[in-house]
């Protein structure tokens, strides 16, 4: 049932992240120096409140690594702010990690559009989230993450209700307390509570902040339990620019401690892939043998040198 307008202005006035700040109240009268400080001592709070969340954010890591070794994807949605954020984090997959760009995928309420001009009534419907769950194909296979600061957007609940009753795994990232909403319809639920914004309603700001800080964690988790890394260097990554390419180079370079020059040569020889490359020098073979020894190391290159 649509609420009427006054419903609607109750439940957003009650909101954590619709209330006033104490700290800001004389933003108005600061200088700049003032106003840089309030944001920084607010904002010094946002890394806090995603630590409480840990727990939650493992669990969540763990469906998704499981998911993805089934077969499924990680699917953002999200309206404004939320939404670009997890259109931005499936969009760096690819480049850093060397994923397929349907594995990660945002979906923003109102499109493509959304992302560069603010599409508001887009967010206002859940029947939106519903059409665009449909549009995706999901399935039982998928994880499907709501992101939402204030929890209430009709989009992303639309979203993650009718994904549930796909048999998705569903999460919802929120800046508002996990006992102020009902989660029946999510699997995981992952509330950094960062107090209110500076700027009142302003959910851009630390909210925003506390949401790209839980995106990072999971993706780049999921990622290195995928074998992704080489101790916390980036091993997958496409080549897809000069600065890739030069990348790939220092990082074959600093692993095996060979030179340039061998670096670009066997590169070339491993068809660019980094992975097969450091594996030929480490384990000393040849380009087959290589690719061979990742395939049984599940693409993990520390297992793959020691067969």
């Amino acid at each position: 049932m649509k609420k009427s307008s006054k419903e609607l202005f109750h439940e957003i006035s009650n909101l954590a992240t619709e209330q006033r700040n104490p700290n800001s109240m004389n933003i108005d009268l600061s200088s700049v120096s003032e106003i840089l400080k309030i944001i920084n001592e607010e904002d010094k709070k946002v890394a806090f409140a995603v630590e409480k969340e840990l727990p939650f954010i493992e669990e969540a890591v763990n469906h998704i690594v499981r998911a993805f070794k089934n077969g499924g994807r990680l699917l953002y949605f999200g309206a404004g702010t939320s939404g670009r954020l997890g259109v931005v984090d499936a969009a760096e997959c690819p480049p850093t990690f060397g994923t397929d760009p349907e594995m990660v995928k945002g979906f923003i309420a109102g499109g493509k559009e959304a992302m560069f001009v603010a599409q508001e009534g887009a967010e206002d419907y859940e029947e939106n989230g519903e059409k665009d769950i449909l549009l995706a194909n999901v399935t039982g296979k998928d994880v499907v993450c709501g992101i939402a600061a204030s929890r209430r957007t009709p989009y992303v609940i639309g979203a993650v209700k009718k994904a549930k009753e796909l048999g998705a795994t569903t999460l919802f990232i929120t800046c508002t307390p996990r006992e102020s909403f009902n989660v029946k319809n999510v699997d995981v639920a992952i509330c950094p509570v960062v107090g209110p914004e500076v700027v009142m309603g302003s959910t851009r700001m630390k909210s925003g902040t506390a949401q790209k800080l839980v995106l990072n964690m999971l993706t780049t988790t999921a990622m290195v339990r995928l074998g992704k890394t080489y101790e916390n260097m980036m091993i997958d990554l496409q080549m897809t620019n000069k600065k890739l390419v030069e990348r790939a180079k220092r990082i074959v370079m600093t692993i095996t401690g060979v030179t340039y020059e061998e670096a670009e040569e066997t590169l070339e020889k491993a068809g660019w892939h980094v992975k097969t490359a450091l594996v030929m020098i480490l384990a000393n073979v040849n380009v087959e043998e290589a690719k061979q020894r990742l395939e049984k190391a599940d693409g993990f290159v520390r297992k793959a040198i020691n067969f």
